[in-house]
């Protein structure tokens, strides 16, 4: 049978570990060819993780893969990521925007550099991507846009929690609302294209190398194969079908009633189960928040 992304093209941001290497690992398992970038080949700096590794990791399993050296805090850099991406791989079909590193202080103490690193990193990063990646899936017809969201952009819950009164996430969390919203009206604006544009988020916690250390020892977390088949289901449906969503790990294989897969597609695993310790106002189908 053939795979749901043959002949298709990916540029995933972030790559080098966690869910950027995930998701790209997930969309190479279906047939994609894809190009991963983060900002060295080979040099795991503070994280676990590089491009180098992503790259064997999809080819041992049969897929193709194209590392990408690129820093998003560099200007250069970023205007010039799709064409880059455009000239290895022969095109573009889909977009996933998973790069970024989540920085955490209360708002009133947070420095200027640490806003506009995270607006940068989450909110700038995805507009100008976008500016370079529609002419190129205009070209082919329509396409798929990915940006990674978080729950944290839903209201904390009263009475409120040590996290929401101490957890330095509220910046993090507007800017993320702001990228629910811009996934939101770009779906409306691109659907006549045939380019379907969605939010993905973790409905709860992922151990990650970035996101560990924020993430209490004792506190439960899910499988990081939830939210690279989330991932993929965003990726291959025409936008008619399948836009305007910001689709939660859990809760959308769940709702749909989605089959979830090893990275490498081979095997099923368990399906997703509810927390009751998740967001109550997570819209499962993916049409809302």
């Amino acid at each position: 049978m053939p795979n749901l992304l043959d002949n298709k093209i990916a540029l995933v941001t972030g790559a080098s570990r966690g869910i950027g290497r995930a998701l790209a690992q997930r969309l190479a398992s279906e047939g994609a060819t894809v190009v991963v970038t983060a900002r060295s080949l080979d040099s795991a700096g503070n994280y676990a993780g590089t491009l180098k590794e992503t790259v064997a990791l999809i080819e041992d399993e049969g897929g193709r893969a194209h590392p990408l050296v690129a820093d998003l805090e560099k200007e250069q850099d970023l205007q010039s990521l799709v064409e880059r991406a455009v000239g290895a791989a022969g095109g573009l079909d889909i977009l996933v925007h998973s790069g970024g590193k989540a920085e955490y202080a209360p708002t009133v103490d947070m420095e200027q550099a640490m806003f506009d690193n995270t607006f940068g990193h989450y909110l700038r990063a995805p507009f100008i991507l976008y500016h370079h990646a529609v002419p190129e899936m205009r070209k082919r017809g329509g396409g798929w846009i990915v940006t990674l969201g978080s729950v944290t952009a839903l209201p904390p819950l009263r009475p409120y929690d040590a996290f929401a009164a101490q957890g330095g996430a509220t910046v993090y969390a507007a800017i993320k609302a702001a990228v629910h919203r811009m996934t939101q009206g770009l779906a409306a604006e691109l659907l006549a294209d045939n380019i379907a544009v969605n939010t993905l988020a973790p409905s709860t916690a992922i151990r990650t190398p970035g996101a560990s250390e924020f993430i209490p020892e004792e506190y439960p977390s899910e499988r990081i194969e939830y939210i690279a088949e989330t991932g993929l289901a965003l990726c291959h449906l025409p936008a008619a079908e399948r836009t305007g969503l910001t689709a939660y790990s859990l809760h959308f294989p769940h709702y749909h009633q989605l089959p979830v897969y090893t990275l490498n597609g081979k095997e099923r695993i368990a399906d997703p189960v509810l927390p009751e310790y998740a967001h109550p106002d997570i819209v499962p189908s993916g049409l809302g928040n």
